[in-house]
Formats: structure tokens, sequence, C-alpha cells
């Protein structure tokens, strides 16, 4: 597993620090205005997806490796609702901050 605090991209550090501790407030500041997602190739509205999905099932990601410049990861998520699976997620980064991610199954 690769420690969050030695992934390669900043944006996608704090993002994952943020997902890891339930930090609403660095999840959002993570975020480009306007940042979208997608979850298994559909498109999601990221509040409600990151509410259900992250925050309030308690979504967690063990970083198992990275690419793309740290702009690709897999890690294995788990949260209370889905238990634990791998997952891969890909990231856009404008300015700094990510203006789009997708996810699924890796």
């Amino acid at each position: 597993m690769i420690p969050v605090d030695q992934l390669s991209d900043p944006a996608v550090r704090a993002f994952v620090a943020a997902v890891n501790t339930g930090d609403k407030q660095a999840f959002a500041a993570a975020l480009a205005p306007g940042a979208t997602m997608s979850d298994d190739g559909t498109d999601r509205d990221l509040d409600d997806w990151a509410e259900r999905e992250i925050f309030s099932p308690n979504g967690h990601m063990d970083i198992e490796s990275e690419s793309d410049g740290g702009r690709s990861l897999v890690a294995a998520y788990r949260n209370d609702t889905w238990g634990e699976m791998r997952t891969a997620w890909r990231f856009t980064v404008s300015d700094g901050r990510i203006s789009r991610f997708e996810t699924g199954q890796a």
C-alpha cells in the first residue's frame, strides 16, 4: 500500500486524505468549481454520490498503486454499505484541483 502522504499528485493526495478522514470541507476544497464524476461509466451527481458512497458510509481508500503521474490509482475501497472492493480511479486536474474523476471496479 502507498501511504496517502506519498501520493505523487498534490490534488489527488488532498482528495484521498479528505475521503479517508471524512472531511467534507477538505473534499470540497480539493475539487474545482463545477467538478464532475462518473461511477462505473455513468455520470453521477457528485454531491449526492459523495454523501452516499463516501461520507455517510465511512468510505476509505487504501492505495495499491498509482500511474500517470499519480492521476490514476488502484485502491482497495471500502465503506459500510458495500464492504471492500478493488477500484480504479482516474483524475483530471486543472489549476491544482480535481475537475473530474472516474471510478469503478478494477
